[in-house]
C-alpha cells in the first residue's frame, strides 16, 4: 500500500512600500499595509476560505480517512490578525479535526539558514511557540523555507529533536531511486526524509489548466489511477495552498478535482492519506540521501538561484545580513521584527532576472515592474533601518550619560558638593 501525504504552504509576505531615495530619513512607513489587505482579503475570498471548506467537508464525509498537513508562517498569521481573523479560525477549525497536521518552519518564511545558525535557530523557536499558542499543537515535521534542504540542515534540524523533515525529490539526488519512500538524511541517525513527488504535485499546481498539455483536462480519477500505479510506501504531494481558487482558478475546475479526488483515491485498495507526521511514524527509511548542497523545490535548477543568483540579489542579502550584530546587540524590538521581515524569501524573488521575461511564477503579486526597482526600493528601506538604527543607539547613549549625570548631582547634592568620605578599613 502507498499513502498519499498531501501537504500545502500557507504564506503571505509583509510587501514593501515605495521608498525613494528621497523618503531616507522621513519616516515613511516600510510596509504597504493597503496592498498586503487588498491581496490577502482576495486570496482568503478565492482559496483560504472555500478550500478550507472543502477540505473540512471531505474530511467529514470520508470519516477522517481524508487527512493533510500544511505550514503556516508567521507572517501570515499575523495578517490574519490583522485583516480578518476568521480566516485564521477556519485553520483552526481544520486542526480541531485531528486530521490535519501543522508543520514548523521559519516564523517570517526567511533565508535564515543562510544568516546565521542562532538565527535559523531562534526563527524555528518562534514559529513553534506560535504554532502553539494559536493551534495548540506541538509540530514534529520541519519545512525550511522553499523547501531550502542538505545534510547540514537535516542534522540541524534533528538535533532540535525533530522527528521529521521535507525536501524537494530531486533527479540530481535521487539518482535511480524513486521519491516516493521514506530515506534517512546522510549523517543523521533518527530524523526521516520525506521526499517531494514533483511530478505528481506539479501536475495539479502548474499544468492542470494548460490546455496544451496532453495529459489535458486532468480529473480526479484519471489522477487518482496515476498514484495507484506508484510504487513505494509514501506519494508525496507538496504545493502552495493557492494552487486552489487563485494559481488555479475556480472556472478550471480545480475545486471540482478537489471534492472528487479522495472518494477516485479510496476507489484503490493500495492507496490512503496519510499527515507528514503519520508518514515518518508508519514508515521506515530504506536507504539514506545525500544532497551536500542546499537545495530547493524552485525552478528548474532547485537550488539557491531564485534568491541569490545575481549579483543584486547577493548585495541585497549581504547586507542586510551585515546588520544582523548590530541589531541583536541593541534593545529595539521593533527593529529587529523589521529585520527580520526583510528577510522573507519573496523579497529577494523581486529581484530575480534568470525568469523575468517568460512572466513566470516568481512574479506572482510582483508590483515592480522589474527586478532593479525592485533591488533599489529594497536597498533604500534598508539604509533607512540603518539610519533609524544608528539614531537609536545614540539616543540610549545620550539617555544613559544624562541617567549618569543625574546620578551624580543627586549625590553631590547630599554631601554639599563635597566627595563622599570613604570609611577606612583597617
Amino acid at each position: 500500500m502507498a499513502s498519499i501525504c498531501m501537504y500545502f504552504q500557507v504564506h503571505q509576505p509583509h510587501r514593501l512600500n515605495r521608498y525613494t531615495f528621497f523618503d531616507i530619513g522621513s519616516d515613511k512607513a516600510y510596509f504597504n499595509e493597503k496592498r498586503n489587505r487588498e491581496i490577502f482579503e482576495r486570496v482568503a475570498r478565492k482559496c483560504y476560505y472555500p478550500t478550507n471548506d472543502a477540505i473540512k467537508k471531505l474530511i467529514e464525509r470520508y470519516g477522517g480517512r481524508f487527512r493533510v498537513s500544511y505550514s503556516i508562517t508567521g507572517t501570515f498569521v499575523e495578517q490574519c490578525k490583522m485583516y480578518d481573523p476568521k480566516v485564521l479560525d477556519s485553520f483552526r477549525s481544520l486542526v480541531d479535526t485531528g486530521c490535519v497536521d501543522i508543520l514548523d518552519e521559519t516564523y517570517y518564511h526567511s533565508l535564515a539558514y543562510l544568516v546565521s545558525q542562532d538565527e535559523f535557530v531562534g526563527q524555528i523557536k518562534q514559529h513553534r511557540d506560535l504554532i502553539k499558542q494559536e493551534f495548540g499543537c506541538e509540530p514534529t515535521v520541519f519545512r525550511n523555507t522553499e523547501a531550502m534542504y542538505s545534510n547540514d540542515v537535516a542534522r540541524l534540524i534533528e538535533s532540535l529533536g525533530y522527528k521529521g523533515i521535507l525536501a524537494e525529490g530531486w533527479d540530481a539526488y535521487l539518482g535511480w531511486r524513486s521519491p516516493n519512500y521514506v530515506y534517512r538524511p546522510e549523517g543523521c541517525e533518527r530524523i526521516k526524509l520525506l521526499m517531494r513527488n514533483y511530478r505528481l504535485s506539479d501536475d495539479v499546481s502548474f499544468r492542470f489548466s494548460t490546455s496544451g498539455w496532453q495529459e489535458f483536462p486532468l480529473t480526479a480519477d484519471k489522477y487518482a489511477m496515476w498514484l495507484s500505479k506508484n510504487e513505494g510506501q509514501v506519494i508525496n504531494l507538496f504545493m502552495d495552498y493557492e494552487t486552489f481558487g487563485e494559481h488555479q482558478w475556480p472556472e478550471t475546475g480545480i475545486f471540482a478535482f478537489l471534492e472528487h479526488l479522495p472518494g477516485e483515491v479510496f476507489k484503490h485498495s493500495n492507496l490512503d492519506f496519510l499527515t507528514t507526521r503519520e508518514a515518518v511514524e508508519r514508515y521506515e527509511p530504506v536507504g539514506h540521501i545525500d544532497v551536500p548542497y542546499v537545495s530547493s523545490w524552485a525552478d528548474v535548477d532547485r537550488d539557491l538561484t531564485a534568491w541569490l543568483g545575481n549579483d543584486m540579489q547577493r548585495d541585497a542579502f549581504d547586507s542586510v545580513k551585515s546588520l544582523e550584530a548590530e541589531l541583536k546587540s541593541g534593545d529595539d524590538a521593533g527593529l529587529l521584527d523589521t529585520w527580520r521581515k526583510l528577510l522573507t524569501s519573496d523579497h529577494f524573488y523581486y529581484m530575480c532576472t534568470k525568469w523575468f521575461a517568460d512572466g513566470d511564477i516568481h512574479k506572482y503579486f510582483n508590483d515592480y515592474e522589474n527586478p532593479y526597482d525592485a533591488y533599489t526600493n529594497f536597498m533604500n528601506i534598508l539604509s533607512d533601518l540603518r539610519r533609524r538604527h544608528v539614531e537609536a543607539k545614540e539616543g540610549r547613549s545620550t539617555r544613559k550619560k544624562a541617567a549618569g549625570g543625574e546620578r551624580k548631582r543627586r549625590r553631590m547634592k547630599k554631601t554639599n558638593g563635597r566627595p563622599k568620605k570613604r570609611r577606612l578599613v583597617v
